[in-house]
């Protein structure tokens, strides 16, 4: 294997890079990566001890944009309050709202919802099994849907997240300036772990974030790369704090939220109207709530 003039990680076992991408360079990082997985694998997530697909779509959405820490206190609280799809379904959606809060993007509780119910009305109450079915869900794309599919139902898919991507940047594109999915998908498809792609995926997720924390982050060299815009000060704060603020109040007026808020009543009002107008909160004439 050649040589890269650039650092790379340094962890007992596991060589950097693997270039070319031989057959062999291949099979010799699959097996060491899944080695690093038997050594430093988060092994305590609660969603890595269950199949059921109901509950790993619960936890693929959560894990879309939210740290793991974050998801972990939120994740058994929210299945306590929803055990099954059923339950999901048929619970109101600011039940489910309060249930979300503390994790942000609260567009995804709501897209969480309308995808129980579509299980219960389309499928019967079971989570499909094909990852294009899956990805025509709300909230939910081509790379969860195989994300699903794969921990759920160990289906052998093919898709990147942002620590699959970073890993393949880093071992096997160390000397190239810009890397597109393209080109590491065609990896991620070669590497895959065909018997056991559950595991093989954790595996790969896990190293990704221990990479975050080791190495300069390779995403930049993605052309998939942004970066995500701060949260202090956006309209994105704003949102959360009003949905916060009106779980489990009767209507409140306009002015009332502008004053806890303390932002320009301008902007509060123009984000109430598009909250309503996305179907998070109902105005009425006495104020503003939370959408049933």
């Amino acid at each position: 294997m050649k040589p890269s003039t650039q650092a790379h990680l340094d962890l007992p076992g596991l060589s950097a890079p693997w270039y070319p991408p031989t057959d062999e360079a291949i099979t010799a990082f699959r097996a060491q990566v899944l080695a690093f997985y038997e050594r430093n694998g988060r092994h305590d997530m609660l969603w890595r001890h269950t199949d059921d697909p109901y509950r790993i779509m619960v936890s693929e959405i959560m894990l879309q944009q939210t740290q793991v820490e974050r998801v972990a206190v939120k994740y058994p609280a929210f299945i306590a309050a929803f055990p099954d799809v059923a339950a999901l379904a048929r619970a109101p959606q600011c039940e489910v709202l309060a249930a979300w809060q503390g994790m942000g993007y609260n567009r995804r509780a709501i897209a969480l919802k309308k995808c129980a119910e579509k299980i219960m009305d389309e499928y019967g109450g079971t989570v499909p099994r094909d990852p294009l079915v899956l990805a025509t869900f709300p909230g939910i794309g081509p790379a969860t849907a195989s994300s699903i599919c794969a921990f759920a139902f160990n289906r052998p898919v093919v898709f990147i997240e942002t620590n699959i991507r970073r890993v393949f940047i880093h071992f096997f594109f160390p000397d190239k300036d810009t890397v597109s999915d393209k080109e590491i998908l065609s990896l991620v498809e070669r590497a895959l772990d065909k018997e056991n792609p559950r595991v093989w995926y954790w595996a790969l997720m896990d190293l990704g974030t221990n990479l975050k924390k080791t190495v300069s982050n390779p995403n930049r060299k993605s052309t998939s790369y942004t970066k995500q815009a701060p949260f202090a000060g956006s309209d994105r704060r704003i949102r959360g704090m009003i949905l916060k603020f009106l779980i489990g109040k009767s209507p409140v007026p306009a002015r009332a939220v502008v004053n806890h808020v303390q932002e320009e009543t301008a902007r509060v009002r123009r984000i109430l109207a598009a909250l309503d107008s996305e179907g998070f909160i109902r105005k009425s004439r006495d104020g503003y709530r939370l959408a049933e």
